[in-house]
């Protein structure tokens, strides 16, 4: 049975008047009196026959029993609103504290719908609309003191991954970046909302009642791989938006920690190993700066393998220079955490010195003299010899800047000190380039940086700089023989080879 509720209000107060002579003909229709054993709707079993036993508590029952039954008839006739389908446009101080979490549901489950920013004159009033919402949800959760359910919490995170967790358009440039001019950066054409939706997820994962058990059934394994999945976007606010949710969600959830590890090793092993591309490379070590300070001591076996088999190899891509200075940081930070670290590090950058690229040696050189401010002596006579080869070939490279820069070590005062602390060593190993430079380098400041290091040798021992210059000449001396009797031997092969050629051709006429 349905009633009519007519929207003129004199036909509704006509309807009004009836409701009470309505409810009378359904009591009338109740039974008055019942069987010993009359079983009602409600499962009870009553006895009416007050007269006979005189019970309390069955007239009790009797009652509650009718009661029950009204209760359930009228409820079919005037059905109660249903608290889950309230309309997503009220603002939320027009409802009871009570009804906010439904509320809150409801505009979260209409800021799930995605709408294609492709076409800006699709949709316009919808976006507008949906924008709006994603304000009043932001403004809601900016209060410190608000409690979500977890129908809320599980809300949250469904209408952030459906707004966030899309396909990547690839848009990589067949140019490496970090090695030619900065391109001009790409932006999405959603950013309208999605700026609002990653606000939305720091705010959620920031607040101080989100208890990490209870909200990591949402938060969990699935949720961050897709998660780190988009800091592979052009966008760069994008990227900057994750670097700010992922960083408070790894300080939140400690569960978390170490799977949040594997999966940017994972990223990282693709890009150095498989397709050297990836826009967010320079943002999760960005993040990972701050989660190294954060180490406890003594390192873990599982964070020095992290050293060796993550960050070192990021020194191979020809894009290192996109991410090259926050790479510096993290590697800084872990031998200021474990000194003996220092000669690992500095073998896995002479691994991985670039040959050919004048740019990366730059950078190789830059980030070389960081780490030897911070190495230990018994560390530097581990490396000295195979690190003041390479930096041999950079004195005399062809390049000025190469070579103006391998020439800068001697004025940092603490590599200074090692230098000349370990010149017995050192000092046969780059002579021949300091001495080449003097006479035959093209570059002006080149030859008067060479000057300089060679005045500081010859200030601290000039009997060994008179030993390797004597050296210098007997390897002169001996590389001249060397190539005289190289060219005798090509000299005596072209006479023979002349001379057998000139018999051939008498013997054939």
């Amino acid at each position: 049975m349905s009633i009519f509720v007519p929207e003129s209000p004199g036909l509704l107060l006509a309807a009004n008047s009836t409701i009470p002579t309505m409810l009378k003909q359904i009591l009338a229709k109740l039974p008055r009196k019942s069987s010993k054993n009359q079983n009602y709707p409600d499962g009870s079993n009553a006895t009416t026959d007050l007269s006979n036993n005189g019970s309390f508590t069955n007239t009790c029952n009797v009652i509650s029993s009718r009661l029950n039954i009204v209760k359930k008839m009228s409820s079919s006739i005037f059905p109660t609103s249903n608290g889950d389908m309230i309309q997503p446009h009220i603002a939320f101080k027009d409802v009871q504290n009570s009804e906010k979490p439904r509320l809150l549901i409801s505009k979260l489950n209409l800021c799930s719908v995605i709408y294609d920013f492709n076409d800006q004159d699709k949709d316009n009033t919808e976006k507008d609309q949906k924008r709006q919402v994603l304000v009043e949800i932001l403004d809601f959760l900016a209060s410190d003191s608000i409690k979500l359910t977890e129908p809320a919490m599980s809300a949250i995170c469904k209408t952030c991954g459906d707004n966030l967790f899309r396909e990547l358009l690839p848009k990589y440039s067949n140019s490496p970046r970090g090695e030619t001019e900065d391109e001009d950066p790409w932006f999405d054409p959603a950013w309208s909302h999605l700026q609002l939706v990653y606000e939305i997820l720091l705010r959620f994962v920031s607040l101080s009642s989100l208890g990490p058990k209870v909200a990591k059934q949402y938060i969990d394994h699935s949720f961050l791989l897709r998660l780190l999945n988009l800091f592979d976007s052009e966008d760069p606010r994008e990227r900057d938006c994750l670097k700010s949710v992922l960083h408070r969600i790894y300080g939140k959830f400690m569960v978390h920690r170490p799977f949040i590890r594997m999966a940017v090793s994972n990223i990282i092993y693709s890009f150095v190993f498989e397709t050297e591309k990836h826009n967010g490379i320079a943002e999760l070590l960005e993040i990972f700066g701050s989660v190294i300070s954060g180490f406890a001591l003594p390192l873990k076996k599982e964070h020095k393998v992290f050293l060796s088999r993550v960050l070192i190899p990021l020194h191979k891509p020809k894009s290192v220079g996109s991410y090259h200075h926050q790479l510096t940081y993290c590697v800084v930070q872990f031998i200021e955490k474990e000194p003996k670290l220092t000669s690992v590090v500095i073998n896995g950058l002479l691994k991985y010195w670039p040959v050919v690229s004048s740019q990366k040696q730059l950078m190789f050189l830059s980030e070389l003299e960081e780490l030897l401010e911070l190495i230990r002596t018994d560390e530097f006579e581990k490396i000295m010899v195979p690190l003041f080869r390479r930096i041999s070939c950079c004195l005399d490279s062809y390049h000025f800047q190469v070579a103006e820069r391998a020439h800068f070590f001697w004025n940092n005062k603490h590599i200074h000190h090692l230098i000349m602390c370990n010149r017995q060593v050192i000092m046969p190993i780059v002579f021949s380039s300091l001495q080449h430079n003097s006479k035959n380098h093209w570059n002006r400041t080149v030859l008067n940086l060479t000057q300089n290091v060679m005045k500081m040798f010859n200030e601290v021992d000039e009997q060994l700089v008179l030993s390797c210059q004597s050296k210098f000449e007997e390897d002169k001396s001996a590389t001249n023989v060397v190539a005289e009797r190289r060219r005798l031997t090509w000299e005596h092969l072209e006479t023979t080879a002349a001379a057998a050629t000139t018999t051939t051709c008498a013997v054939s006429c």
